[in-house]
């Protein structure tokens, strides 16, 4: 498990063979104790060796990432998923290699990897992401590879960044986009992540895109219940969410179009740790599941966790069976 000092218990390397015996009962031991480790699941023992399947703090990527864990289970590795809250906490990790997989999103991770390798700066004035889905994603394979990462292949299913606020605040001010907010001029108290003012997508895009004037952040997190219920309450004005976000209307809450195209290409793919987790076979298992996902299904997944409460290990498994991507 990733502990508070940032310090990691690495995972088995896949080329280590297994022992019979004495050290059967070993492994036993080391199952029980990863399972009932806070945070982490241990999905199997498999025959190809050890993967750490990383999973940001909210429920689509939770989703993904039990997706991931269980396609490559059925293909023989030992799995584990563990969360670590946001894209600062677990890139950092996936370079390290104290995960091996993560769930990403094209465009977002591109320009966070512009940021890094350029500067925040350098890297609003020139982005490398864009529309154009083939495009982008090489733009993220230049930046990512010489960081010890190989982006995977990207399919059609899409998440992007959106903005909600209340339908009663939407009437009350006529606003039906995020140009609207702007020419509004309306100090906007907003609900996010605690990394949204350093996110081109977000506040900095919202101002600078938009003339949106965000007067406070309020860090809730991205779409989470506490932040919806923020913006249905009054507390805030408006939410940073997705665009397959399934539980809007039980909060009474609407999206903004995005009409001056702020978000860019975030079609859903994997990235790996090129040294411990690019072999062909991972790649090849992950591809399965990428090429049948799509936008639609993201969003009923989410709505089966957030709003029917079902666990997200059981809605993963649900899906793959119904794909027959697993045995």
């Amino acid at each position: 498990m990733l502990t508070r000092t940032g310090r990691h218990p690495r995972h088995t390397p896949r080329r280590t063979g297994r022992r019979a015996g004495a050290t059967a009962l070993g492994v036993a031991a080391l199952l029980t104790a990863l399972t009932a480790c806070g945070g982490d699941s241990l999905e199997q023992s498999g025959g190809e060796g050890s993967l750490v399947i990383g999973s940001a703090g909210f429920t689509e990527s939770e989703i993904m990432a039990r997706m991931y864990a269980r396609v490559l289970r059925d293909a023989g590795y030992s799995t584990r998923v563990q969360r670590l809250e946001n894209r600062e906490l677990y890139a950092p990790a996936l370079e390290k290699g104290e995960i091996d997989v993560v769930p990403e999103y094209a465009a977002t991770l591109a320009e966070f990897l512009n940021a890094k390798a350029n500067g925040a700066d350098a890297a609003a004035k020139k982005p490398v992401a864009s529309n154009d889905a083939d495009a982008t994603v090489a733009a993220l394979r230049k930046l990512a590879e010489p960081r010890g990462l190989t982006p995977l292949a990207a399919g059609d299913a899409v998440n992007q960044n959106a903005f909600a606020v209340s339908a009663k605040y939407a009437d009350e001010h006529k606003l039906r986009t995020l140009s609207d907010v702007g020419g509004a001029k309306l100090r906007v108290r907003l609900a996010a992540g605690p990394e949204c003012p350093e996110r081109p997508f977000c506040q900095p895009g919202l101002e600078k895109t938009y003339g949106i004037d965000v007067a406070r952040l309020d860090p809730k997190g991205v779409g989470s219940v506490a932040a919806k219920q923020s913006v249905q309450n009054g507390t805030n004005d408006m939410v940073l969410t997705t665009t397959t976000d399934a539980t809007l209307d039980e909060f009474g809450l609407v999206l903004l179009e995005d009409d001056k195209n702020l978000q860019n290409a975030d079609n859903v793919l994997p990235v790996v740790n090129t040294k411990d987790a690019g072999d062909k076979k991972i790649a090849d298992t992950l591809d399965k599941l990428t090429r049948v996902l799509t936008t639609e299904d993201l969003t009923d997944l989410n709505r089966k966790v957030d709003a029917e409460r079902q666990k997200a290990a059981d809605v993963a498994e649900q899906y793959l069976r119904s794909k027959n991507l697993i045995n």
